[in-house]
């Protein structure tokens, strides 16, 4: 049970964004824009970085339903998502994802845990600064919505067969607010 009254009937993030709109609007943005982007990073790739973080958090509700939403993005690969929350580093994933997930990780411990050779790695790899800059905020990001949602004690749904079916919807139509107060999908 949440520790403030919220709806029952709204998992997650969702019945906390409905309990306060006027802060759900710019957080949604701000998840459209970090996750959605097509600009450098994938989408499927962004979605692994906040599903990491999420994971790394223990946040359950927000690593299985962006693990989801990556799932979505990675056409139909758990597996993939599975691999690199238990070891990205053996995952089947580029060696600059790799070292973005390295500098996501540290920022979930603390951003001064990002050292100049974690960016210096990266762009090794491949990754543009705005490559690091985004995953960076959505690593930054992922932690405040991981404890808000945990913060607050939200539902937080154990039946995983619910979890694609709200994910097909994000990916489909975005983080938008609207989102948060439809209906689960059935």
């Amino acid at each position: 049970m949440a520790h403030i009254e919220v709806d029952p009937n709204l998992p997650g993030i969702r019945s906390l964004m409905a309990f306060r709109p006027e802060t759900a609007e710019p957080m949604s943005a701000l998840a459209e824009i970090l996750l959605r982007s097509d600009d450098g990073l994938s989408r499927g790739d962004r979605e692994l970085i906040a599903t990491y973080v999420s994971y790394l958090n223990d946040c359950f509700y927000c690593h299985h339903s962006h693990g989801e939403i990556a799932v979505c993005y990675l056409n139909g690969n758990r597996s993939l998502v599975d691999d690199v929350r238990n070891d990205y580093t053996t995952a089947d994933i580029s060696d600059k994802l790799k070292a973005l997930l390295n500098i996501a990780g540290k920022v979930q411990k603390s951003g001064k845990a990002v050292t100049e050779h974690d960016v210096a790695k990266a762009r090794e790899s491949g990754a543009t600064d705005r490559d690091i800059h985004d995953t960076v905020l959505i690593a930054a990001a992922f932690c405040m919505f991981n404890r808000y949602v945990d913060g607050l004690a939200a539902k937080t749904p154990t039946d995983l067969s619910s979890y694609p079916l709200r994910a097909k919807q994000v990916a489909e139509n975005g983080y938008g607010s609207h989102i948060y107060l439809q209906k689960q999908p059935a």
